[in-house]
């Protein structure tokens, strides 16, 4: 019989009889007990009770019941810390016994025991292990180092294990060099600052020899070590893309994935023109392929991985286009991926089948697919120019069928075809309009609404087209709503005369009736501008539009350079880069591609910031003025918002414009334009109270918090950073700092003039940011900046501008002029500068909060080399206005309970523990806006260690 009979029984009382059989002196019975117990803690019963008695059961030659015992031990230790120091000697013993089955099992288990009070007992026994003479031992104990850092990394720092570690590396055996890879791996992901794999052309040399004889699990680890590693020029890269390329043809995709990873990264090195980079694209296809022939999970995953090397490299599958044709018996997610790389795959030369496969699919019977595939058509039309005109024809074809979904699709695609190659199809327009009845899909009627207000004065019934759809005006989606506004203001801009009354009407429903203030806004934009200014409205609303381009979904190349470090993992499938999903922030590490080397013909984008920078530094991206322009038009250009000493300044700032003529022009009180049509002015009631008062009346009390508070902060600055070099500025070197002074926030900054002119008409601007940070005065440079002359100048900032979250969220973009021109630059700013100073929350009100706040919503961060006790700790970050609410001393620890108020309003609760004599403290942060906590983070470490 079985040894499923263990799990059939359902007797009661039956841990008396098993305590019995447990103490029998028969070695039979007693490994038939030790199973019954097994069996029922596997099926969730509670067999604790039985810990001494199992336990004793230890002392035995017998392999089998040793590894039963063990697991049990695994399982109960947790809950039964002091029973199982009583399991220690035993495992001392086995860690000398003569089998290296036991030996390896006895450390194995050993690191699976997560007890504080066991695992210095176990130190001994795991360094005689770590250089045992059997490679099966040492690849055991090499995996128990990782899980005993895990629970005690200061203990394994302490013992020398690392180093232990470091030198298996070099071991004879590969599956020992595997595991030591994997353990340091994994230590390394959860203090990404160690760098522990110190690796070099030796250590890389190595890996590669133990590559071709570990187990595939070994070979994954290898890679993936391999794939963080920078060469030190394309030669080196070159030769290891030879020694892992036989890895390709391996059965398992995992391995075949960890090892394209490789390549990938590594090819950014090579240059185009060698001949060896023309072989590896050949080599890269054929495995990528094979992987699509897998079943449809492990397709998925093929494909979502195919989807980043086709972005990056479209050239390595441009051959291959066939096997991403659809099989009727695929399921939707696959096909679906499958329609996506077909059309990054699309080109002149293989149009034509593209396009046949794509009318096929379109006649099917899944819906959600027959809609990808007709978008796909109008994709394919976009990005091939010659094909553009047979796409139309097959768009209208499938018009023809008059089937409702396919339909809709059509015309949301041909309004991009229209904007892609304006003047060419219009022809289509009437067959379009025939079909405006059964237009049920707010993205469909706001496509079709946009092609009457666009083409208005091509279509003779425009103005009845438009008014049939304004009659359910209020039962419209937002984007129909925008959309018919704007269609209606250009339809009455080229035919003012006889549409008068509708766009009237519209302007009424957008303004008076609507509570959508995105629409709102839009309406009283366009009321003003129509009546002050029609030729302005005119350059305005129908200025001509950029054309779209070919690929607007295209990964951002930053965040595809990252992805394509990832291949092979969880953050390939989901196109997300790890920090978006993995929570804690714990062993998560931007990854980037190495940088080309000189004979490499392109450059690469500069690189992003990571949102765990540095306060105060610089991001290393400088937007360029089209990124910024459409945003700082949106800017209020108002008087600033402060209190009474600087109100005199209002007049000068709110005359600065960095852009010429923002919106503030359209929104003043301006006498009507001569020649303007008998247009009325909006009704003074209906416009909102505060659309014509300074930006800050309304909102200084909601955001300015510090008012009121005396008290002198000495809070932490950070040193000058180079926030814009001259070369990127023609001559212009700006470098700054933030400070928070008596609750007042500053922007300190170094102008140098590094150019042969004089600078002068100094003017300063953000964009919105996520805390409402805006200057609270003009940039006031007194005198001329004469060339290499220097000047410091303290910008007061207040924390009413106009607010929108930014990634990350203390980026701060900034535009500076002069007499030469705008200059634009970003920055980070440290979060401490926002504490104000009456953050202090009573003791009753800091319990409530903590309970009231959910769980999910704590964070924990290791603060490390903080040499600091309880007292000084206190006492520095109450200087920043981190205060303390209560301290306990809980066995040995100080608990420190803070509590923190931002500008805005949010509180952040923290607790703070601290082991006297050990540098590294526990924080725990808990908010209402968990996306703060990371900042409120890095402010701590920032205080505390400067």
């Amino acid at each position: 019989m079985t040894d499923s009979k263990y799990f059939t029984t359902t007797k009661k009382g039956e841990i008396f009889e098993l305590k019995a059989e447990l103490n029998s002196d028969k070695k039979e019975k007693k490994k038939e007990a030790v199973k019954k117990v097994i069996a029922s803690m596997t099926v969730g019963k509670d067999v604790s009770a039985l810990f001494p008695d199992v336990v004793n059961c230890m002392q035995t030659d017998n392999l089998e019941l040793k590894k039963l015992v063990y697991l049990y031990l695994m399982n109960y230790a947790k809950s039964q810390p002091d029973m199982a120091i009583m399991a220690v000697n035993t495992f001392v013993k086995d860690c000398e016994d003569p089998n290296p089955l036991i030996r390896a099992l006895a450390v194995r288990t050993m690191g699976c025991i997560r007890v504080d009070k066991i695992t210095e007992y176990l130190c001994e026994p795991l360094r005689k292990c770590l250089k045992d003479e059997d490679p099966y031992v040492r690849k055991t104990a090499a995996v128990c180092v990782a899980k005993l850092h895990d629970i005690n990394a200061q203990l394994v720092e302490d013992q020398g294990f690392l180093d232990t570690l470091k030198d298996l590396i070099s071991d004879s055996n590969p599956m020992v060099v595997a595991n030591a890879v994997a353990a340091l791996s994994e230590i390394a992901e959860s203090h990404p600052s160690s760098n522990l794999l110190d690796l070099n052309p030796q250590s890389i040399n190595k890996l590669l020899t133990a590559l071709n004889e570990c187990t595939e699990w070994g070979q994954i680890f290898i890679l993936d070590c391999l794939a963080n590693y920078t060469p030190k020029d394309d030669r080196e890269a070159q030769s290891i893309c030879e020694r892992v390329t036989p890895r390709l043809s391996h059965a398992n995709s995992a391995v075949v994935l960890s090892a394209v990873k490789v390549l990938m990264k590594f090819m950014e090195m090579l240059s185009k023109d060698l001949d060896y980079y023309g072989t590896l694209l050949k080599k890269l296809a054929p495995p990528l392929v094979t992987l699509l022939s897998a079943e449809p999970e492990l397709q998925y995953v093929a494909l979502r991985n195919i989807n980043l090397i086709v972005q990056k490299r479209p050239e390595v599958l441009k051959h291959e286009m066939k096997v991403f044709f659809v099989k009727y018996n695929d399921p939707i997610y696959v096909k679906l991926e499958k329609l996506d790389i077909m059309i990054r795959l699309a080109s002149q030369a293989n149009i034509a089948q593209v396009l046949a496969e794509l009318k096929e699919y379109a006649t099917e019977v899944d819906v959600d697919f027959v809609r990808k595939a007709v978008r796909a058509i109008g994709r394919c039309a976009i990005k091939v120019e010659q094909s553009a005109e047979r796409c139309v024809s097959t768009l209208l074809d499938l018009i023809q069928t008059k089937v409702n979904y396919v339909v809709q699709e059509a015309i949301v695609v041909i309004k991009d075809i229209f904007r892609k190659y304006p003047n060419k199809y219009e022809s289509v327009i009437a067959t379009l309009c025939e079909n405006l009845d059964s237009l049920d899909e707010p993205e469909a009627r706001a496509a079709m609404i946009w092609i009457v207000g666009e083409y208005a004065e091509r279509i003779d019934n425009a103005d009845e087209l438009l008014e049939s759809f304004l009659e359910g005006f209020h039962d419209e989606s937002t984007q129909v709503q925008l959309q018919l506004l704007t269609a209606i203001v250009k339809l009455f801009l080229k035919k003012p005369t006889e549409t008068q009354e509708l766009v009237q009407q519209v302007l009424s429903l957008a303004t008076q009736d609507s509570d959508n203030p995105d629409l709102r806004d839009r309406g009283y934009i366009y009321w003003r501008l129509l009546s002050t200014d029609p030729v302005a409205a005119k350059e305005v609303v129908l200025a001509e539009k950029p054309l779209i381009s070919e690929e607007t979904d295209l990964i951002e190349p930053t965040l595809l350079d990252e992805l394509i470090c990832y291949i092979g993992t969880l953050a390939s499938v989901y196109h997300k880069p790890p920090s978006a999903f993995v929570e804690g922030g714990r062993g998560v590490v931007h990854k980037s591609l190495p940088p080309r080397t000189a004979s490499s013909e392109s450059t690469e984008s500069p690189e992003t910031a990571p949102a765990g920078a540095p306060p105060g530094e610089q991001l290393d991206t400088v937007p360029t003025q089209g990124d910024l322009l459409g945003d700082l038009l949106n800017l209020d250009l108002g008087p600033p918002v402060s209190g009474p000493p600087l109100a005199t300044s209002a007049v000068q700032m709110g005359a600065v414009d960095l852009l010429g003529g923002g919106l503030d022009s359209l929104m003043g009180d301006e006498p009507e334009g001569i020649g303007a049509p008998s247009f009325v002015a909006p009704p003074a009631a209906a416009v909102p109270a505060n659309l014509g008062a300074p930006m800050g009346s309304g909102l200084s009390d909601l955001f300015d918090l510090t008012s009121g508070v005396g008290t002198l902060s000495g809070s932490y600055v950070a040193p000058k950073a180079v926030w814009l070099p001259a070369m990127k500025a023609k001559g212009l070197e700006i470098l700054g700092t933030f400070t928070r002074q008596a609750g007042s926030i500053s922007m300190d900054l170094q102008l140098t003039n590094k150019a042969l002119q004089v600078m002068t008409d100094f003017a300063i601007q953000f964009n919105r940011n996520s805390f409402g940070l805006a200057p609270a005065a003009p940039l006031q440079v007194h005198a001329p900046l004469s060339p290499t002359q220097t000047v410091e100048i303290s910008l007061p900032l207040s924390t009413a501008g106009s607010v929108m979250k930014t990634e990350p969220l203390n980026s701060l973009q900034v535009a500076v002029k002069n007499n030469i021109d705008v200059f634009y630059f970003s920055t980070l700013y440290p979060l401490h500068i926002l504490f104000v100073e009456d953050g202090k929350m009573d003791r009753q009100m800091f319990l409530a909060t903590w309970k009231d706040i959910p769980n999910e919503n704590e964070a924990q961060f290791q603060i490390r080399d903080c040499p600091l006790n309880a007292e000084a700790v206190s006492s520095r970050l109450q200087s920043s206005s981190i205060f303390t609410v209560a301290r306990r001393n809980v066995e040995g620890q100080d608990m420190l309970y803070q509590s923190l108020k931002l500008t805005n309003g949010i509180w952040v609760l923290a607790e703070l523990r601290i082991q006297p004599g050990n540098p590294s403290f526990t924080l725990s942060l808990k908010c209402r806006a968990p996306e703060v906590s990371q900042h409120v983070y890095q402010a701590y470490e920032t205080i505390l260690k400067n």
